[in-house]
């Protein structure tokens, strides 16, 4: 290798913190729980613990069987207001709506933190091409004056017929 280069790289900064060992680790739900007093840690860790049991179709048919015994009395009654207030206060609730959408709130922001992170990394991929293109050109023009320079002394030295 010459002494002189025809190309200094400079790494983008975050390609740089990844080449040194000092990268992020992937986001976790649990990286977002709130970490202040110990009420708000509690429901945060309950909500998402809740989310993630309900949130299976075994605890959905756990539930639709629950509801469901309940049901024949409300037909039985003939009253519409008792079949509604069956579907909204048996049915709905007992799907815990509330704490499921508590839970998903704390699973998308650390889906939110994982899209920054590969938002970032993009940008630095997009980085690197970009110097990997300029590292080519400064390449190209290096070989293209040898070529050159090649062609004169072939030119100086070949034999005339």
């Amino acid at each position: 290798m010459t002494d002189h280069a025809i190309y200094h790289y400079i790494p983008h900064p975050r390609t740089k913190r990844k080449l040194e060992g000092d990268v992020d680790k992937p986001v976790k739900t649990v990286d977002l729980l709130p970490t202040g007093n110990s009420v708000a840690r509690f429901n945060a860790w309950f909500a998402v613990k809740v989310t993630t049991g309900v949130g299976t179709m075994w605890c959905a048919y756990a539930f639709a069987a629950l509801a469901l015994i309940s049901l024949p009395e409300a037909i039985r009654s003939h009253s519409t207001v008792t079949l509604v207030s069956w579907i909204s206060q048996t049915f709905l609730q007992l799907v815990l709506l509330s704490v499921i959408i508590v839970g998903q709130n704390v699973l998308a922001a650390a889906a939110d933190k994982r899209s920054e992170a590969t938002f970032n990394d993009a940008d630095a991929v997009l980085h690197e091409a970009v110097k990997l293109q300029d590292h080519l050109q400064a390449q190209d023009g290096v070989l293209t004056a040898i070529v050159d320079k090649l062609a004169t002394v072939e030119a100086r030295v070949a034999p005339t017929s």
